[in-house]
């Protein structure tokens, strides 16, 4: 699995959690963890090339 794909994935698990917990702290964590992804996911990705 690439660091890419990974990275999408962890995106996509962290904001499923979300929507199903109701701990607001945890929602925040949540939160702060899928904006790091998608900034290292931007990363890799380039400038021009930004995953939707």
């Amino acid at each position: 699995m690439s660091r890419l794909t990974d990275l999408e994935d962890q995106i996509a698990r962290a904001e499923r959690l979300e929507r199903t917990v109701g701990d607001t702290l945890t929602i925040e964590r949540l939160r702060q963890f899928a904006a790091e992804c998608r900034r290292e996911r931007e990363g890799l990705t380039g400038p021009d090339r930004r995953a939707a």
